[in-house]
């Protein structure tokens, strides 16, 4: 019986001693003034390097005396890091990747997940689902960089330009020429008489020093349409001097000034002789009044 009366106290009396001392070292208390609460996820504050509870972590929560310091430095750390404009891997988008050219599929290609295959034939990037020629409709597309078509070559023009010239050649040497009459003679003083009274050119010019032509000139290479026109110069001017004035007084655009290639450039057809004049020759040299000249364009130089 004595044995049982000095038996130890029990062993949950022991334990729970324990347990409450240990409690201090799970947690920490906040520092924040009248606080002092005991946080078992307690917050560091990374400007004043205090520890608080979830109620006064943030520092306008605790009135940190040193607000701001932690993000001025990370600002400035960030500024200086050589690594700041370097984008970081992540989500892919239209400005990081590119999408799969087929018209229907948005998948973005070249990615750490999704690789680009190239097409040889048509010169595009597609994801692996449309690779093959077959699933992007490869037939159907023009090859990236090949340079399209966009009209006749310069030697069509060209042919074509010689072809109406010679047509036109004919024509109006036919309409101008014809066949000799015991009146025509008479019918050509007629023609020029009227000719000198509704013609146009340059006032300044004297009478006796005009020639007399009627003027037609091609607006569009590939019109049919010519403006007409009746029209003086001074047999002194130069061919190309004779175009300048004819085309501004037809409204034709003529920009054999701007160093353009020879399909855009306007040439003198002499009607009567048949052949393209040359832009050095005085007009008085090679026209008598009521001849009759052709602004071309794209005919080449004269022969």
């Amino acid at each position: 019986m004595a044995s049982t009366s000095t038996s130890p106290p029990p062993a949950e009396t022991q334990t729970f001693t324990t347990m409450d001392k240990d409690l201090d070292a799970i947690g920490s208390h906040c520092q924040y003034n009248y606080c002092n609460q005991l946080d078992f996820l307690p917050f560091r504050c990374e400007s004043c390097k205090g520890t608080y509870c979830l109620e006064h972590r943030t520092e306008s929560g605790h009135k940190c005396p040193r607000a701001g310091e932690w993000a001025a430095a990370r600002r400035k750390a960030e500024a200086l890091s050589p690594t700041t404009n370097i984008n970081l891997p992540g989500k892919p988008t239209l400005l990081t990747a590119s999408q799969c050219s087929h018209p229907s599929c948005k998948t973005y290609i070249n990615t750490l997940s999704s690789v680009g295959v190239g097409c040889p034939t048509c010169n595009r990037q597609y994801c692996l689902k449309h690779r093959l020629e077959e699933d992007h409709s490869c037939s159907t597309l023009i090859p990236i960089g090949v340079r399209q078509s966009s009209g006749p070559t310069r030697a069509d023009k060209a042919k074509a330009a010689l072809g109406r010239l010679r047509v036109w050649g004919k024509e109006k040497q036919a309409a101008v020429l014809p066949k000799p009459k015991p009146s025509t003679a008479a019918s050509r003083i007629l023609a020029v008489n009227a000719l000198k009274k509704s013609a146009k050119g340059d006032a300044k010019v004297p009478v006796e020093k005009r020639t007399y032509l009627y003027v037609e000139a091609e607006a569009n290479t590939t019109s049919s349409k010519l403006p007409k026109g009746e029209c003086f110069f001074n047999k002194e001017w130069s061919v190309g001097r004779v175009l300048d004035a004819a085309a501004k007084t037809l409204q034709v655009e003529n920009v054999n000034n701007r160093g353009g290639g020879e399909e855009e450039r306007l040439r003198v057809f002499h009607v009567e002789m048949g052949r393209l004049l040359e832009f050095g020759e005085k007009v008085g040299d090679v026209c008598v009044s009521g001849n009759t000249v052709v602004l071309l364009r794209g005919v080449g130089p004269a022969a």
